[in-house]
């Protein structure tokens, strides 16, 4: 009698003998979410749609926020930064650019009185006191205001530039009235934002609010360098018209303030108005040697050298520069 042979239990046998299992239990799927996971990631996801509308669109409660400062910092994407406390120099302060302080003083008088007012440039020599004259100018005309009536100041950087029409639109609406001020302005290479700029100035359909006016400061006169207006003009297949594209850019402000180098005379003036100002005591004659070595060793006479001088002469003395 043959004996029975033992039933294979390999590999094989084993992959068939699952084969044959139940197919509900070969395509067993995860128990479905529950209900409070599913609420739970709804809302996760609404939260994280609201944030980007929020971010995207950060204009509606902008009307509010202009009354919480006089001065902002404008940044891409529509963000406004209040600043509580701005950098500037009294007005009195400024000394050797008398014209230029008392033009700008009436343009942006009228202006916050919502009377006709040109957009200004201005231009010329380092440390002269550009950026300076319209922050003081700013803070002059807000003196005596009331609140609803206080001129509010926005700073735009450079780079920035191509962002203007966001800017104008949302300041459009607004009760209040406008300085954006641009430092530094200027324009190189292959740049071509400076079109933004041209655009707000005059072009455009809806063209500048009546409410903003724009006051910018640079180096140069044209905002431009020589040698690139030469380029273009050398290369242009109208040379004319290139050239003339980039230097209308400064013809669309209206108003011109240069600011040039200063006198001998007028720096001392202004390194004794500050020491004046601040109460640092020294020899009228040593105070003179002292600030016109100062001079010497920077190579250049300007406000920024008297105010850099008088900053060096207050930390020896043990001043503080308290109130600036």
């Amino acid at each position: 009698m043959m004996s029975k042979k033992p039933r294979k239990t390999g590999p094989r046998a084993a992959s068939r003998a699952a084969s044959r299992k139940s197919p509900l239990a070969a395509t067993k799927r995860p128990p479905p979410p529950s209900e409070r996971d599913t609420t739970e990631r709804i809302a996760r996801a609404l939260e994280a749609i609201a944030t980007h509308l929020s971010a995207a669109s950060p204009t509606s409660d902008a009307a509010d926020s202009f009354g919480r400062a006089d001065a902002f910092v404008w940044h891409p994407h529509g963000r406004l930064a209040p600043v509580p406390r701005v950098s500037r120099v009294d007005l009195g302060l400024l000394k050797g650019i008398d014209r230029m302080r008392d033009i700008l003083i009436e343009n942006t008088e009228r202006f916050a009185d919502g009377l006709p007012a040109n957009n200004a440039l201005l231009w010329g020599a380092r440390g002269m006191g550009k950026s300076s004259l319209v922050k003081a100018a700013h803070a002059n005309i807000n003196v005596n205001r009331k609140p609803a009536d206080r001129l509010k100041l926005i700073e735009i950087h450079r780079e920035d530039i191509e962002s203007l029409p966001d800017l104008m639109d949302m300041l459009r609406s607004s009760d209040f009235h406008f300085i954006v001020f641009c430092d530094d302005l200027s324009f190189d290479g292959n740049d071509a934002s400076y079109k933004s700029l041209k655009a707000v100035l005059e072009g455009g359909i809806e063209g500048r609010p009546d409410n903003v006016i724009l006051y910018a400061t640079s180096n140069r006169r044209h905002l431009l360098p020589r040698d690139m207006i030469e380029n273009e003009r050398s290369t242009a297949i109208n040379p004319g018209e290139a050239v003339e594209e980039k230097v209308s850019l400064s013809d669309r402000f209206g108003l011109w303030l240069g600011f040039h180098r200063c006198s001998q005379d007028e720096y001392l003036a202004m390194v004794k108005g500050y020491c004046g100002h601040f109460g640092i005591k020294l020899a009228e004659e040593e105070l003179e040697r002292e600030a016109l070595e100062w001079s010497t060793t920077r190579g250049s006479r300007s406000g920024r050298v008297a105010w850099q001088f008088t900053q060096e002469l207050a930390g020896r003395l043990g001043v503080r520069l308290s109130g600036k």
